[in-house]
């Protein structure tokens, strides 16, 4: 490491003031910044209070286990990523499971061997920097899809809604964890593809020429095109290709038919229409709740949308009074 880079940051937490002091001294010999502590406590405190790039815990210390802490950096979303390698002298291969379970990224055993140590705390920091650039990358691409957003003031918070709405819907299927992550990406960048639409398009009052619609339908594939190169986009990829398909393989793109279209891009089509209709709009005020889902289930009927997936989402609108407000105030965005 370089030391005209700014230094990267180390929480070390050991109970014992010895191996603490001469870890810190051999990190600090090689550029890096320490944070160290003498508990588990402290270490979730340090992580609350500073940028961390990387995570040193002993398993064995008073109060709080290394464990304990490592369980509680993997399940918050904003340390989740962060390396965390755990220190033990256990010899038992139930402590190294326990350690796995907790989401450790990697295991040293004591007596320390100072190489070993160095070269597993370079490679993971390598990692944790491959991590903020993608975390970047992805930060850019929600940024340009709110900006497209911006251009229209009747659909703000647009977004942000299709994010919430379309999670919350697949969290009631049960559908895996992965795809509610992807739902929630969606949500945000499903329109980034208009990026190539021209303003005058875009923004166009009146019904659109044939030669408008084209460049207007083109969008998915555009933004299928843009998010790409993302790896950890590839589930979002066939949500934004085909959230304009039908039922019947009237829409488009690719004129899908049925299950064709995949489940994630069936139900952001249903969320599109349903805030699309209950927002207000140039040409009208919004609707009510009632009166779009009357024009979905006539929808239905023509062979645009999922029949069952538009009564799922009624039904879970209507658990609770106030499920449609909560749901736009307080659900997780993307992560």
């Amino acid at each position: 490491m370089s030391f005209s880079e700014t230094p990267l940051t180390i929480l070390l937490a050991d109970d014992n003031a010895d191996v603490r002091m001469a870890l810190e001294y051999m990190l600090r010999a090689q550029g890096y910044n320490v944070i160290a502590v003498a508990d588990g406590e402290e270490a979730v405190t340090a992580l609350e209070n500073n940028q961390v790039d990387l995570v040193l815990l002993d398993v064995l210390m008073p109060g709080r286990s290394g464990f304990s802490v490592c369980r509680h950096i993997k399940s918050q979303a904003e340390t989740r990523l962060i390396p965390v390698v755990l220190i033990t002298g256990l010899a038992n291969p139930e402590n190294r499971v326990e350690g796995i379970e907790s989401g450790a990224d990697d295991f040293i055993s004591k007596p320390l061997n100072r190489d070993e140590l160095l070269a597993r705390v370079r490679s993971l920091l390598k990692v944790k920097r491959f991590t903020d650039e993608l975390e970047s990358a992805e930060s850019v691409l929600f940024m340009l899809a709110r900006s497209i957003e911006a251009k229209d003031p009747y659909t703000e918070g647009h977004c942000d809604r299709l994010s919430r709405y379309s999670s919350a819907l697949a969290a009631r299927l049960a559908l895996p964890d992965d795809q509610q992550v992807a739902l929630r990406r969606a949500g945000i960048v499903h329109d980034i593809g208009k990026v190539s639409v021209p303003e005058h398009i875009l923004l166009k009052p009146g019904p659109l020429s044939m030669d408008e619609r084209g460049i207007m339908e083109s969008h998915p594939v555009v933004g299928e095109r843009i998010c790409k190169p993302l790896k950890s986009f590839r589930m979002v990829l066939p949500i934004i290709r085909h959230h304009h398909e039908h039922q019947d393989g009237s829409g488009y793109p690719d004129k899908l038919r049925g299950d064709q279209i995949p489940i994630s891009a069936r139900i952001m089509q249903i969320v599109d229409v349903f805030d699309a209709l209950t927002t207000n709009r140039p040409y009208r005020a919004a609707l009510s709740t009632e009166r779009a889902f009357e024009i979905l289930r006539e929808e239905c009927q023509r062979g645009w949308w999922d029949l069952r997936l538009v009564n799922e989402f009624e039904e879970m609108l209507q658990s609770a009074p106030d499920m449609r407000d909560m749901l736009v105030a307080t659900a997780p965005l993307v992560s």
